[in-house]
């Protein structure tokens, strides 16, 4: 049966009996030197099968002892020590101790660095977080896994009853990136995502007839603004029941609306000729009604009689979730919807109790969508720990404010401490707040830089996310939309080191560094892969037209994304921004792969750009593969290696794989670095100059090279003096300064004081006394004070 389809996932859910400790009612298992299972049952039964938290209890587990000492079991690892009295858990009777420090007691709670929440909706601003796994004041956190879901070896999900207690133990410390990883071991990693959900999505609550809606695509494309998922609001079905006092409200429902798509199946199959994938969205909780095309259908497999009695929807009936997807889900399918944007937002819709209905929607439908042997892909709320194999996450109907978007970085990395990497937002707010370019900019820069990317707005004529709608920020909210695609090469990657190594693509600054702690004090900046992006979100000043961030850099060289400035790392510091910049830095030696311009395609590309942050030595392992196969191991991995120096060499090897293009042409970005003396390519042995052009105020040299074929051996070779150039400082002032609303004289002064011929700091004390916008005088401070 498809929705009972586990062979996307490699459970193996009995741990081995070497690592377990058992007595009568008590049961505990070692997983790691950090992680143990605690269980007590009054009947002695214990859980063996996968639950909604764990698939997978069969660790490597590392040696360990186990004895008992007056009456006293003790466990100890490398890390943690336990003692028990072998009784009913208590506070006094149960007690772990990790690394010789901090003693956690049964029943304490542990102040956690947070999780994340079901549901943004109707949030305007902040709200309070759940907990995570992990925790900067204590060394231990806990997982209650006892009110659980389990899954039997055919697949099929049923509560788990009983007075009993099943209760994981995490004991990292500060190992924040170990403690992520091992738990995708024990709850299963991250799926793959199929590469089109990299993309644009363009999304709107609003009635679109099949004409207006392929219009609305033809002037993205003549605009070249490009989307990969077009997500289709309820109003794809009929929301006007034939008889509301029989049927009450359309809001349930999965019969195309006729009167507004004619031709549902020429409609989908136009939007995939455009490079575009389909989601509908579904409220399932009233269940199959009379009118709808798929009722006769639904009964026949039920075995029951079209009497016009209302199909209730039941999440516990294994016969009704086998009918419901295959006798309407899968039929919708089988006209071009690719996937299902999931709106659960009420109480019941089950007739045995201990069902959580929203997790059971995205068990079956992530389950369902891999049984073609793809990869599975849902759109939905957050259902709890281990909602991370579901991707991806609907965080719900935000408020169009700055509070809102100010709240959305910090909750989108911090879910990162449960493993949840995958939310999406209404980027640009969804109901009520107001029209504003500026916000509605910044919130597409954010969402450019965040896991998915999805413009959405309600029903309401006068918000809408198109950019054309935004005036002078058209522009700036376009060239960042083609950005978002040109990423792929790296966020596909990013992806799949997550999914093979357990690192979220987007998470907090302290999971990498949690041994510094200014990397707890910058809230809203995180990782972007190996990126660091710290978003504005904030109006900009005035009279200055500049907005900032407050970044913490750790110890290195950072290179601006965007400027190619650079800057020295270990400190903290605010970064001024114009609206069309937002902070992005690089550390020295990265390498990023972008991807040039091709439409809405999103497929492996035909021509690339290797863009290189000088500095220091980088690797960067491209990862391609056909964007849609369920194996990770089945891709190509394309490794560039630079080494830096007054001779700077590119080296790479282009692999071949399904969806790989044979050839390529490359464009090299070779970002803060001074002016070279030559610029060589070596292609199999073959060596010859190469012509370059050089972006003095980026300090970026550019060069290319066409015609590489999968297989070849490639070294680019900058010769030059192996130092990191001065950063620009007069025409950036004069640009910033330039655009500022302020008094001319202010202007001149700040630009002469600016670029004077003295040390740094005179200008910086001078700076500080002159009477001029508090902006401006710090942007020009950053300008100075960068590296």
């Amino acid at each position: 049966m498809s929705i009972f389809n586990l062979s996307s996932f490699k459970m193996n859910p009995k741990a081995d009996e070497r690592y377990v400790i058992k007595g009568e009612k008590y049961r505990i298992t070692v997983l790691t030197e950090q992680m143990l299972r605690l269980e007590y049952s009054e009947n002695g039964v214990f859980e063996d099968r996968a639950t909604r938290l764990a698939f997978n209890r069969a660790f490597d587990t590392p040696a360990f002892d186990s004895y008992t000492e007056n009456g006293i079991l003790h466990v100890k690892t490398k890390h943690l020590h336990l003692r028990y009295n072998a009784e009913e858990f208590s506070e006094h009777g149960l007690q772990i101790f990790v690394d010789g420090t901090g003693d956690w007691r049964y029943g304490a709670k542990p102040n956690t660095l947070g999780g994340t929440v079901r549901t943004l909706d109707t949030i305007n601003g902040a709200t309070p977080l759940g907990d995570g796994l992990l925790s900067a004041r204590q060394s231990f956190t806990t997982l209650d896994d006892s009110q659980t879901i389990a899954i039997g070896e055919d697949g099929w999900p049923v509560p788990v009853t009983g007075d009993r207690i099943d209760l994981y133990f995490f004991g990292y410390g500060r190992d924040y990136e170990k403690c992520i990883s091992d738990f995708y071991k024990l709850s299963a990693p991250v799926p793959l995502l199929p590469r089109y959900a990299l993309g644009n999505w363009w999304s709107r609550y609003h009635a679109y007839t099949d004409g207006e809606y392929r219009e609305l695509m033809d002037k993205f494309e003549s605009k070249d603004i490009p989307f990969s998922v077009a997500v289709i609001d309820m109003d794809w079905h009929i929301t006007k029941t034939p008889d509301p006092v029989k049927y009450g409200s359309g809001w349930t429902g999965y019969t195309w609306n006729r009167e507004l798509f004619p031709d549902p199946a020429d409609f989908l199959a136009d939007l995939h000729r455009r490079g575009l994938k389909t989601t509908l969205n579904l409220h399932p909780r009233d269940g199959i009604r009379a009118y709808e095309d798929t009722y006769a259908a639904l009964c026949e497999y039920l075995g029951r009689e079209a009497d016009g009695k209302q199909i209730e929807f039941d999440a516990a009936d294994r016969s009704f979730m086998d009918g419901y997807f295959k006798t309407v889900l899968n039929k919708l399918e089988g006209e071009g919807v690719d996937f299902w944007w999931i709106d659960w937002q009420q109480k019941g819709g089950y007739s045995i109790p201990g069902y959580d209905v929203l997790w059971m929607l995205n068990h079956c439908h992530y389950t369902d969508s891999t049984r073609r042997g793809e990869r599975g892909l849902l759109f939905s709320r957050y259902a709890g720990p281990g909602s991370h194999r579901y991707p991806t996450g609907f965080s719900g109907d935000t408020h169009v404010t700055w509070e809102s978007l100010a709240f959305q970085p910090y909750f989108t990395a911090t879910a990162a401490n449960l493993g949840y990497c995958w939310w999406s937002h209404d980027i640009g707010g969804h109901m009520d707040g107001y029209h504003d370019n500026e916000l509605q900019t910044r919130w597409v820069q954010f969402g450019v830089f965040s896991p998915i990317n999805r413009l959405h707005s309600t029903a309401n004529p006068f918000n809408s996310k198109e950019p054309w709608k935004y005036g002078e920020c058209e522009g700036i909210i376009t060239d960042y939309l083609r950005l978002r695609h040109r990423l792929i090469p790296y966020t596909y990657t990013m992806m799949h080191r997550g999914h093979t190594d357990g690192i979220p693509m987007f998470r907090p600054m302290y999971h990498k560094y949690s041994r510094d702690g200014a990397a707890f004090s910058v809230k809203n900046q995180y990782l972007f892969g190996d990126l660091i992006v710290a978003p504005i979100t904030e109006a900009c000043d005035k009279q200055s037209c500049l907005a900032s961030a407050e970044v913490w850099l750790p110890a290195g060289n950072y290179i601006d994304f965007f400027s190619g400035r650079i800057y020295s790392g270990n400190r903290k510091m605010k970064v001024y921004r114009r609206i069309e910049d937002i902070p992005v830095f690089a550390k020295a030696g990265s390498i990023v792969p972008l991807a040039e311009a091709d439409g809405n395609s999103t497929e492996n590309p035909k021509a690339l750009e290797i863009r290189i942050f000088g500095g220091d030595n980088g690797t960067f392992t491209m990862i391609e593969d056909n964007g849609k196969s369920g194996d990770a191991l089945d891709c190509a991995r394309t490794s560039f290696d630079f080494a830096y120096g007054t001779e700077s060499r590119l080296t790479f090897t282009p692999e071949a794989c399904e969806g790989v293009p044979a050839e390529r042409d490359y464009k090299f970005s070779f970002v803060a670095f001074t002016r070279p003396k030559a610029v060589t390519a070596n292609v199999n042995g073959t060596t010859h100059a190469l012509d370059y052009t050089y972006d003095e105020r980026r300090r970026t040299v550019l060069a290319e090279i066409k015609g590489i074929k999968t297989g070849d051996k490639v070294i680019v070779t900058l010769t030059g003096d192996g130092e990191l150039p001065e950063n620009e400082v007069r025409d950036t002032a004069y640009e910033l300064l330039e655009k500022a609303q302020c008094m001319y004289n202010q202007k001149t002064q700040l630009l002469a004081t600016t670029t004077k011929n003295t040390p740094v700091h005179s200008r910086v004390q001078e700076l500080l006394t002159l009477k001029a916008n508090a902006s401006l005088v710090s942007a020009m401070i950053e300008l100075l004070c960068a590296k």
